[in-house]
């Protein structure tokens, strides 16, 4: 069965033509944006250990970065739904431009203290979560004009991102070994600055917003104040008990995730003695790996089960990266267990997209995508804080023994909640068209899919 979003399909009963570039619009942003961040993901922790040799201080930085852009990203979807996500994508790209733009530009004038780079890191990340967040919101008005089912449309930006994290360190690492780390957050100032321009050039006004074609009987704009606005997407979240348990397994990984990207390598590359070169093999091979997984996904992945190859992929992405860096093993091998573990995740984002965009209403997305992203990056701040202090405090390889465990637990063990069987139920229907096959009003919010109060009380959300 092709999941494909009928919401978009017109009131009147003449197909829209098709249409593919506000979906190559979306994605040539992501691409340019994301590989600029990659890029900057190698060589800010490398400036920081090279100018401080301290764990600590480069899980300080990470902090510092991580910690506004969930915060903001928070509290922005209200804006997001108003304005739409094209405007704010394109503006708040630009300011992280010109923020990640200084940081060099001070540094070579000698005007970098330690607490300015802070600074310029705190306003790169506030601003880095709307605008992310912005283009996550306008993929599926992109699968509806391009008549892509929600898999292939969040499988070709999954494939997009992985892209990025396989380039972006790849280039990340050469301009480090190269030219020094100034190189590499140059790059990612002007990934910023391009991705802006393409998103106001090259996407139609009103991209993404609730009044768009692609969602018949959504309101004109959502009424009410901020707090009303915001009110309503959490108020639809904490009903939706699968959303909520994919929330927190996500939550817990991407805290072990950030503890190993932003500290646990670089300093295992430090120790080993491939420097910033290894830290680029490996997340060139990791994210080459996770391309080819995407890729598949995005092909074949509205045929297969969910929930076994969401957690299958789980399985490979997750614990054996912490193993094999904490074994005296060749390098051959560590690149081996990369690919394995890339490829598992490629099929992790496509999955996780479809069901989001499937289960939110198209004028709810900007409100529940950001309360959604901010709970599980909640902890992704304190991960390279904590990673740094417990490398200080026990040495590396315990730290990546113990951070393996925890990711294998929190990746197999929700897997026997009841609410994942909603997984693989209410595919290829948005929202909107699900409501009109019930019988109800096009454009209303669709009550959740009512579970047994057992489980209910098993996902921990009050029944109403």
């Amino acid at each position: 069965m092709t999941a494909r979003a009928t919401a978009s399909a017109p009131t009147e009963g003449r197909a829209a033509p098709r249409s593919l570039g506000p979906m190559a619009g979306v994605l040539a942003a992501m691409a340019i944006s994301l590989t600029g961040t990659r890029v900057s993901a190698v060589a800010l922790p490398w400036f920081v250990l090279a100018t401080t040799g301290s764990a600590t201080m480069t899980g300080v930085v990470a902090f510092v970065e991580l910690a506004p852009y969930v915060l903001v990203k928070a509290f922005v979807g209200p804006v997001i739904d108003r304005l739409g996500p094209r405007v704010v994508s394109w503006t708040t790209d630009a300011v992280s431009a010109v923020a990640a733009g200084l940081v060099p530009l001070l540094h070579g004038l000698g005007l970098l203290p330690f607490w300015l780079l802070l600074v310029m890191v705190a306003v790169i990340g506030g601003a880095r979560g709307p605008g992310d967040l912005a283009k996550e919101v306008m993929v599926p008005e992109a699968a509806d004009r391009a008549r892509f089912p929600l898999e292939r449309a969040t499988g070709l930006a999954g494939v997009t991102e992985r892209l990025a994290s396989t380039i972006g360190p790849a280039v990340g690492g050469g301009l480090v070994a190269l030219l020094g780390p100034m190189a590499g957050l140059t790059v990612n100032a002007v990934a910023f600055a391009l991705g802006s321009l393409v998103i106001a050039v090259a996407l139609p006004r009103g991209t993404g917003r609730a009044a768009a074609p692609s969602a018949p009987g959504a309101e004109e704009e959502p009424s009410g104040g901020y707090w009303q606005l915001f009110r309503e997407g959490f108020a639809f979240l904490r009903r939706e008990p699968l959303l909520l348990t994919i929330i927190v397994m996500i939550a817990v990984t991407n805290l072990l995730d950030a503890a190993f990207l932003t500290v646990l390598v670089p300093v295992w590359a430090r120790e080993s003695g491939g420097g910033p070169a290894a830290i680029g093999l490996t997340g060139t091979v990791w994210g080459s790996a996770a391309v080819a997984g995407s890729l598949i996904a995005a092909a074949v992945a509205h045929r297969l089960p969910r929930r076994a190859v969401f957690f299958a992929g789980f399985l490979l992405a997750g614990a054996p990266r912490f193993v094999v860096l904490a074994l005296d093993v060749p390098m051959g091998v560590v690149l081996a267990v990369f690919v394995l573990s890339g490829f598992g995740a490629g099929f992790l984002n496509p999955i996780l997209g479809a069901v989001l965009f499937e289960r939110v209403p198209r004028q709810l997305l900007g409100r529940v995508n950001a309360l959604g992203d901010s709970l599980a990056w909640a902890g992704i701040p304190l991960g390279g804080l904590l990673a740094g202090a417990a490398v200080a405090m026990s040495g590396l390889i315990p730290v990546l023994l113990v951070c393996g465990g925890l990711y294998f637990v929190a990746t197999t063990l929700p897997g026997l909640r009841p609410e994942w069987r909603e997984m693989d139920r209410k595919r290829g229907r948005a929202p909107e068209a699900a409501a009109a096959a019930s019988g109800e009003p096009e454009g209303t919010v669709p009550a959740p899919p009512v579970l047994p109060a057992s489980a209910h009380a098993a996902a921990g959300v009050p029944t109403e």
